[in-house]
């Protein structure tokens, strides 16, 4: 039966074969990949964690079937292997991860700020997916998203839609009544892990999380339906496939196999079908780095004893070690342009650009629109016009723009005190008359992303205030993208 299952998704895989991607991906905020940290190592100044599960010894012997690219890592590695771990995310198009937690003060906790830093850096967000730890119940769960939002929600990568943060509550039905919900779902939004509609009261909406219903959608029609009908978000969870063999030995859960891809094809197109209850508020991906139940979309590699992505998608070797990434970055495209939206893109990219003075020949302003912040410390727009610091961006035609993106000194690897601390984002439509549509002052990030309620403008102006917070006075500008919209 497999076998034939495989057939079949493998035409679909033919059937929606992307075209060549040329274009650097961009991010969707509408899809969510489920995030874990709770990975450890002895180089991260610990014992093993969660690697050994399954009666495993890592680092050569894990309790997974694939095997990761970046080996058995640590979660604390913020600058090595979470920072990549962004890249990957920004490659796959996905603009929101949703953190795997398990209560205050726990190792996933103390965390979550690096790894937030390290999302702000590529532009991804942060949602939070809360866990059963012991003792949970419906009252400790409104302290927790409290806390969450106090302790994180000041950070640039904290996600929000509509002013609302983001909270999914895995394992919902094991709580009976949740009323105490209420108390805090007017100003976040909490999903249920279900589709059963008569267990979602006092809930903001509906997730899946399990990646082998995702083949076949139970319920999904009618979960999506009731969602549309009630005003609540419905996030329907896909995934590439499910095995956890190593990790649970003697486990009897079923499994799914990949297919070489058509599996998760499959699931996508369930999740975006009005005939199983798409189109849905937002996709969520099951997941990014679950290793235990060979679940990930996080490149493997190819290692004796293990599974392999080899083959996914007509990839081999080092090809497909990523072919998943490539694949979810299809379908984040593909679930916009179904919305009915064009998908937001960085307009600024290697658009003309002019400023008030460099530092050097090779430090001019196409250096800050360039879409590159890692090439080095001339890899950047520099000017010491005391006083006087602006970088202008021409967007060749009036757009609607719904983000900006400031790389500062610190992005590119330079004094964190050179980080931008007071400047304006201006915006105008004849490059005369501007209009500050951003003020941030007392920066001291590297990265700061800047949300705004679709302004319609041709030329974008960074103008700079205070260069740094060292008194040094030089103006130092990595990046500078401008997300948005342009004519058609």
């Amino acid at each position: 039966m497999r076998s034939i299952f495989s057939t079949l998704l493998l035409l679909l895989t033919c059937l929606v074969a992307p075209p060549a991607q040329a274009a650097a991906p961009v991010l969707s905020t509408n899809v969510h990949a489920f995030y874990y940290s709770w990975y450890g190592s002895p180089q991260g100044g610990g014992d093993w964690r969660h690697w050994q599960q399954g009666g495993h010894t890592p680092p050569a012997d894990i309790g997974a079937d694939l095997y990761p690219k970046l080996g058995a890592y640590d979660s604390g590695d913020f600058a090595g292997t979470v920072a990549q771990h962004m890249t990957w995310l920004r490659q796959a198009g996905t603009g929101v991860l949703v953190y795997s937690w398990w209560g205050r003060g726990g190792y996933e906790d103390t965390l979550a700020r690096g790894v937030m830093d390290a999302a702000a850096q590529q532009g991804i967000k942060v949602a939070w997916h809360l866990e059963p730890y012991a003792g949970r119940t419906a009252a400790s769960t409104v302290e927790d998203i409290r806390y969450i939002n106090a302790t994180y929600g000041n950070h640039p990568a904290f996600f929000r839609e509509g002013g609302k943060a983001a909270f999914y509550v895995f394992e919902s039905l094991r709580i009976t009544d949740w009323t105490a919900l209420d108390q805090v779902t007017g100003q976040n939004i909490v999903l249920a892990q279900t589709t059963d509609t008569t267990k979602i009261a006092h809930f903001s909406g509906m997730y899946t999380y399990d990646a082998i219903a995702g083949a076949t959608a139970p319920g999904w029609r009618q979960a999506g339906a009731y969602a549309k009908q009630h005003g609540l978000i419905w996030a329907p969870s896909v995934g590439p496939g499910y095995l956890d063999d190593r990790a649970v030995p003697g486990n009897t859960t079923p499994t799914l196999d990949r297919a070489n891809g058509a599996t998760y094809d499959k699931e996508w197109s369930n999740a975006l079908d009005p005939a199983t209850g798409g189109l849905p508020s937002w996709v969520s991906i099951t997941s990014f780095n679950e290793w235990h139940e060979g679940s990930t979309i996080e490149p493997a590699t190819n290692r004796p004893g293990y599974l392999s992505f080899d083959g996914a998608y007509g990839k081999t070797g080092a090809a497909a070690e990523s072919a998943y990434l490539d694949r979810t970055q299809f379908w984040a495209a593909e679930f916009e342009r179904r919305r009915g939206g064009t998908t937001p893109t960085n307009l600024a990219l290697n658009k003309p650009a002019t400023a008030d003075s460099q530092c050097a020949s090779d430090e001019g302003p196409a250096k800050a629109v360039n879409g590159s912040w890692t090439g080095g410390n001339t890899d950047k727009w520099c000017s010491v016009q005391q006083g006087g610091w602006w970088l202008q961006v021409d967007l060749r035609a009036t757009s609607v723009i719904s983000r900006f993106v400031v790389r500062h000194a610190g992005a590119g690897g330079e004094n964190s005190l050179w980080n931008t601390r007071d400047f304006d984002l201006q915006v105008s439509t004849d490059g005369s008359a501007w209009t500050t549509a951003v003020t941030a002052r007392g920066n001291t990030a590297g990265v700061t992303s800047h949300d705004v309620n679709q302004i319609q403008a041709r030329y974008v102006r960074l103008r700079v205030l205070t260069p740094t917070s060292s008194g040094d006075f030089a103006a130092r500008v990595y990046d500078l993208e401008v997300h948005g919209v342009s004519p058609a």
